[in-house]
């Protein structure tokens, strides 16, 4: 029964500090590559990958020309919000017309005026609690403002003023 208290209690083997040594070995030229491929650009990190790519698209491609636009200023509207209280919206938008198009938008702004007043009179409260209302709204807006002026002549709907009192 001694024999094999023995056997058992003997310590085991201890590990070399080799395998270590090889971990850490290995480590250092791992590290020690990759700063000499990021440094030298191959692996495109950091700041300088970032200046290096901006100068490359400088000089590849010239700035495309902005679209031919204007501006057409709407009134600010101020309607009542359907809350059974007295809360008002103040509204203020520019609408961004293709230039061309920009004396037909100007002549039919009374319409405009007039589907805007429609459409934010019928807007709710609870409409304006989710995060994304503005979007909708914006949305909505100008699909109703291409049925009055016609497709391809407004690109977007820019809103300078949205306050909910």
């Amino acid at each position: 029964m001694t024999d094999a208290t023995t056997e058992q209690a003997e310590a085991p083997e201890k590990r070399g500090k080799k395998g270590m040594l090889i971990g850490l070995i290995l480590a250092i030229a791992g590290a020690a590559g990759g700063y000499v491929l990021t440094s030298s650009g191959l692996i495109p990190l950091g700041s300088m990958a970032t200046k290096e790519e901006n100068q490359n698209v400088e000089k590849e491609e010239p700035a495309k020309a902005l679209a031919d636009v204007g501006f057409i200023d709407l009134p600010t509207v101020i309607v009542s919000v359907n809350s059974g209280g007295s809360r008002y919206l103040k509204f203020h938008a520019q609408l961004e017309v293709n230039a061309p198009y920009m004396a037909d938008v100007q002549k039919m702004q009374p319409r405009i005026m007039d589907v805007l007043n429609g459409y934010l009179r019928a807007v709710e409260l609870r409409d304006f609690e989710d995060t994304l209302a503005l979007m909708r709204i914006r949305g909505h807006l100008l699909r109703r403002i291409e049925i009055v002026v016609g497709e391809g002549r407004v690109r977007d709907v820019l809103v300078m003023e949205f306050v909910l009192n």
